[in-house]
């Protein structure tokens, strides 16, 4: 448990907490219409801004409930409201798609303040963790990542394909949520400028990576910087070597990667490619493109999927050598973990900068802005005493999370829980008999009572479900990123979280 005195159960406590925590609308503000219309990219931050702007607040969300800020696309109604608003505020640390930046940095006004409220959090009380990414895959997790700062607000780093030697053809694809593939880099018809996706500096995201034949490849990238007021500026190319199939060898001298988690890197400031890799200390390594060779074993072949959407990699059961993307959806962020909400310590800072700045953006508003603050923190307060009691119910020997996305660690590290592992079925590929072994050998060793999915991510965790129930533990739900219609205000969703893990967990649900 955190060492804060709030944490600490206090005499009378539950004194109007039932009061506080059962409102999840508005709280009341100035009678008269609104005076400031805001866009924030997700329900959870609309939900913060309308509690502490009332009625002098017009809130819309970018991110619709059951959207995922990982993955959603901005439709031009989003793009139209954020032309109106009078401030926008959105997570930052990398937690929202790159699209939906741009598309604020884009068409929002000049002089209109635009937020990323985790960027200074630490300055309003709160705390922001590392991201620990580790799903155990039995061969190597290879992402793409841009290093080094770019000048321009909503700058992004383009890498493109230009030329593969191969005995045959790659294909560097993302898979969706509902399953549907994009392909970002395919060689079996030339390359061209389409064969490339962006960035944001800093950034890093999940791919597959499907070679249609064993043998050595080499594939040549180059970057460049791209600015909202359309300047580009070439900064790097590079070739990385494949050695796929465990006939291929690779060449003498050469560092060889075949676990681990990796990322093809691009240094938009100094123009250097090269692999970056996490050591044993789980500080990254890098290492210059030539000097370093990425191993595609037979352990990582599958067959062509069926499925339509997917004829571009090939027949049907076409043998097919994929380092997969491990996490489902699209995945795009930096080295700091964002869901910095699932403590509600952070949650109060984030209402502490939303004060300030909504009181900067419209000063006659200030007693309003003021007063609903300081009524939601003593409602946060309330809430996170009564996250820490609940929790504290959970024996010591039950405080295991395994659940669809790597969301909970601010919850785990606020009130004594631990992360075993985030668990993603690979899209669109039925995990071997020996992953599924492995996986419920985890479950059972760890002796973890209950898994957790997301309801957004419940309909493809299949895998996860299916080995939940050959160990005949729970499945629970814990809402990570989003809301939906039973769930719809911060409150509420970790009220929830609370009571559902020590209801799963051997504790007493209040």
């Amino acid at each position: 448990m955190r060492g804060h005195a709030r944490h600490t159960p206090l005499a009378g406590a539950l004194l109007a907490a039932t009061a506080l925590l059962s409102g999840c609308g508005s709280p009341e503000g100035n009678a008269s219409t609104a005076e400031l219309t805001v866009s924030t990219t997700t329900p959870v931050l609309a939900d913060l801004v309308e509690q502490v702007g009332g009625n002098r607040v017009d809130v819309t969300s970018i991110v619709p409930r059951h959207g995922d800020p990982h993955s959603y696309e901005p439709s031009p109604r989003d793009a139209t409201e954020v032309t109106r608003a009078d401030v926008v505020f959105s997570n930052g640390l990398l937690l929202e798609e790159p699209g939906i930046m741009k598309m604020v940095h884009t068409n929002a006004g000049k002089s209109v303040p635009k937020i990323e409220l985790g960027d200074k959090l630490e300055e309003y009380g709160g705390t922001v963790i590392k991201l620990e990414e580790d799903l155990g895959l039995d061969v190597l997790w290879l992402g793409w990542a841009v290093e080094g700062e770019v000048a321009g607000a909503g700058s992004q780093v383009r890498t493109t394909a230009t030329k593969l030697e191969g005995p045959g053809d790659l294909r560097v694809y993302l898979t969706d949520t509902l399953g549907r593939p994009k392909v970002y880099v395919d060689s079996s018809d030339g390359f061209s400028g389409a064969d490339s996706f962006t960035l944001p500096p800093e950034a890093h995201t999940h791919v597959n990576w499907a070679f249609s034949k064993p043998g050595i490849y080499r594939l040549t990238v180059e970057g460049r910087t791209e600015a909202l007021d359309g300047r580009r500026e070439e900064i790097g190319s590079g070739t990385f070597t494949f050695t796929v199939g465990d006939d291929t060898r690779a060449p003498a001298g050469a560092e060889v990667l075949d676990s681990g988690h990796a990322d093809v890197a691009l240094n938009a400031e100094t123009g250097k490619v090269y692999v970056r890799a996490d050591d044993e200390s789980g500080e990254p390594s890098r290492t210059a493109a030539e000097d370093v060779v990425i191993d595609v074993p037979d352990r990582a072949r599958e067959s062509v999927p069926a499925k339509r959407p997917y004829a571009f990699l090939g027949a049907p059961g076409d043998d097919l050598w994929v380092l997969p993307q491990a996490v489902i959806g699209k995945h795009v962020h930096g080295d700091l973990d964002p869901h910095t909400w699932q403590d509600v310590a952070n949650a109060e800072a984030y209402v502490r900068r939303i004060e300030t700045e909504l009181v900067k953006t419209d000063p006659a508003g200030r007693a309003t802005y003021e007063r609903n603050a300081a009524d939601y923190l003593r409602t946060l307060g309330a809430l996170d005493e009564e996250v820490a009691r609940t929790l504290a119910t959970v024996p010591a020997e039950n405080r295991k999370l395994v659940t669809t996305h790597d969301a909970f660690g601010y919850l785990a590290k606020a009130y004594g829980m631990e992360v075993v592992g985030f668990v993603v079925p690979v899209p669109n590929q039925e995990p071997s008999a020996a992953e599924v072994e492995e996986l419920g050998n985890t479950i059972r060793d760890k002796r973890v009572p209950a898994v957790f999915l997301e309801p957004n991510l419940a309909a493809r965790a299949d895998v996860l479900r299916r080995v939940a129930e050959d160990q005949e533990v729970g499945i629970c739900s814990l809402y990570g990123d989003s809301f939906d219609d039973r769930i719809h205000s911060y409150v509420s969703m970790m009220r929830h979280n609370a009571t559902e893990l020590a209801k799963c967990l051997g504790g007493t649900a209040r």
